[in-house]
C-alpha cells in the first residue's frame, strides 16, 4: 500500500512536508516523494489531506471500566486490599467493550491501560492496540508500568481500613518497597538453593521488575505535594518513574524544570470534582513543557472519553501550548512514556503503520478524521 502526496505530520520534524508513505507487512517501509507503486499494490490520494500518526494515550482505563456499565461492573479497582502489586490488568481487559472500538476510529490507536487509583498499589498495566478480539493478540508491551496511587483516592477507598492520610498512603508504598528489596536480597543470596530461598510472597515477586528498574512506577499525583512525594520515593529507592495527573504541576514548574521523570498531564476537561483538583488547568502542558519537562496529554478515560484527546491537546494549544510540543504530546511523547516508541507514536521507517488521514488538523473540533490505520490495516 502506498499513501500518495499527504501532507505529513511525522511528530520528529517541527514543519510537515509532502510525502508518500509505502507501508508492507504492517510497517512503514518508505516515506519519499514519487514512490511508484508496484504491481498489484493499493494506492490512496492523500492529495489535500494530512496524515498524523496514531495517537497515543499514555493513561486511561480503556476496556477495564465499559459502556454503559457503571460502578457495579466495572473491573479496574480492587476494593479488598490497599496493596495488590500482583494483579495484571490484562485479566480485566475486555476487548469487546466499544470504547475500545470508539478510540480506534477516533484516531488513538494505542493507549496505556490499567487499574484505577483506588489503591496504594494497585498492579502492572499494559499497552495495547485498539484493535483485536483478544487481549494477547492486542498488548504490544507487558508489562509496562506498577500502578501506585497518592492523594485522595487511597484515602477515601480505605479511611475504615487504616489508610486515611497522605502519609499512610506513601507509607504502605514505601512498606511494599522495603519488603520487596529484602525478598529480592535473600532471593539472589540462596542461589539456586531451593531450601535457603524465602518463602513465595506474590506480592513481592510482582515488585522485583521494578526494583530492577525494568518497569517504572506509575503514581497517580494530583497536588503539588504528591507530585513531590513521588519523587521522594523514586529517588529513596532508586527505581524508575512516571507521575500521571500532575494537575498542580504549573505551580511548582520552577521545581519540575527539566525533570528527568516524564509527565501525564490530565484529565483536563472535566469538573473539579474533589479537592486535589481545584488548580486543574488548560496551562499546565504548556507550562511544563516550556520548562523542558517530558509531557503527555491523557484522558484518563473514561473520565474524558477516549475519542477526544486530539482535542485535549487543542485546548492545551488554545491555552498557549506550542502546537508542535501539543502534538507530540498525544503521539511520540506517550509512546516514550510508556515504553514502546520503538513501534509507535511516529512516522518513521520501521514503526508499525499506525496512521491517521484527515482533512484537517484533529486538535480542532471541525477537522475530520478520514481514515485510520492500525498495523497498516484500516479500520472499518
Amino acid at each position: 500500500m502506498i499513501i500518495k502526496n499527504g501532507l505529513v505530520f511525522d511528530s520528529v520534524n517541527r514543519e510537515p512536508y509532502k510525502a508518500d508513505i509505502r507501508v508492507e507487512d504492517g510497517k512503514i517501509k518508505e516515506i519519499k516523494s514519487g514512490l511508484k507503486a508496484k504491481k498489484g499494490e493499493t494506492v490512496i490520494d492523500a492529495a489535500g489531506l494530512r496524515v498524523y500518526p496514531g495517537f497515543v494515550d499514555a493513561h486511561c482505563h480503556l476496556g477495564l471500566d465499559g459502556w454503559g456499565i457503571g460502578f457495579e461492573g466495572a473491573d479496574y479497582n480492587e476494593s479488598g486490599d490497599v496493596c495488590t502489586p500482583q494483579l495484571r490488568s490484562e485479566d480485566s481487559f475486555n476487548p469487546q467493550d466499544p470504547t475500545v472500538r470508539h478510540a480506534a476510529k477516533a484516531g488513538v490507536t494505542t493507549v496505556a491501560t490499567g487499574q484505577g487509583s483506588a489503591n496504594a498499589i494497585g498492579g502492572t498495566w499494559i499497552a495495547v492496540k485498539t484493535t483485536g478480539d483478544c487481549v494477547d493478540d492486542m498488548i504490544i508491551k507487558n508489562p509496562i508500568a506498577m500502578k501506585c496511587a497518592l492523594g485522595e483516592n487511597p484515602k477515601r477507598c480505605y479511611r475504615d481500613k487504616g489508610n486515611c492520610a497522605r502519609m499512610s498512603t506513601a507509607s504502605v508504598i514505601r512498606n511494599m518497597l522495603f519488603k520487596a528489596r529484602e525478598y529480592l536480597a535473600k532471593k539472589e543470596a540462596a542461589g539456586d538453593d531451593v531450601f535457603k530461598k524465602p518463602a513465595f510472597d506474590f506480592k513481592c515477586e510482582a515488585m522485583i521488575p521494578v526494583l530492577k528498574k525494568e518497569i517504572p512506577l506509575k503514581i497517580h499525583a494530583h497536588q503539588a505535594n504528591d507530585i513531590l512525594t513521588a519523587i521522594r520515593l523514586a529517588k529513596e529507592f532508586d527505581v524508575m518513574l512516571t507521575i500521571e495527573h500532575v494537575t498542580e504541576g504549573h505551580l511548582i514548574a520552577e521545581k519540575l524544570e527539566n525533570c528527568p521523570y516524564p509527565l501525564a498531564v490530565g484529565p483536563t476537561l472535566t469538573h473539579a470534582t474533589k479537592f486535589e483538583l481545584q488548580n486543574k488547568s488548560w496551562v499546565t502542558p504548556g507550562i511544563l513543557a516550556a520548562k523542558g519537562c517530558h509531557v503527555s496529554i491523557i484522558t484518563d478515560s473514561p473520565v474524558i472519553p477516549q475519542e477526544y484527546l486530539p482535542l485535549c491537546a487543542g485546548l492545551a494549544v488554545k491555552a498557549g501550548m506550542d502546537p508542535f510540543e501539543a502534538l507530540k504530546a498525544i503521539t511520540i511523547n506517550p509512546a516514550e512514556h510508556i515504553g514502546v516508541a520503538e513501534r509507535v507514536g511516529s512516522i518513521e521507517v520501521g514503526k508499525d503503520a499506525d496512521l491517521v488521514i484527515a482533512d484537517g488538523d484533529p486538535m480542532v473540533s471541525d477537522a475530520a478524521i478520514k481514515t485510520v490505520f492500525i498495523n497498516g490495516v484500516p479500520v472499518d
